[in-house]
């Protein structure tokens, strides 16, 4: 089955993750290709970024967020703790963690 196939025949599984059926394999430099339909509906494309998350036992592969994960803003972010956060609100978990 092609990815095209795939896109169409794409299953929601009871835990809420679209399945497509499409496997790729890793290759010798730890890269994998993403199809183009799939690029395609996400408007993904070259060089564009891609954040890489886990949850339990699923690595995740998200558009970056532009704003704050925590309060909305758009004022400049960093990183803390894997995600997006803007430093008013990195400083009140700064204050919170103790």
């Amino acid at each position: 089955m092609g990815a095209r196939q795939a896109m169409r025949a794409a299953t929601r599984s009871p835990r809420g993750v679209t399945t497509t059926g499409i496997v790729r394999h890793i290759d010798e430099l730890g890269r994998i290709v993403i199809p183009i339909e799939i690029r395609k509906s996400f408007g993904l494309g070259e060089k564009d970024p891609l954040e890489i998350s886990i949850k339990d036992e699923t690595i995740l592969l998200s558009k970056p967020q532009s704003i704050c994960v925590f309060c909305g803003t758009d004022d400049p972010l960093e990183e803390y703790r894997g995600r997006s956060v803007c430093r008013s609100c990195i400083a009140e978990l700064a204050t919170q963690d103790g």
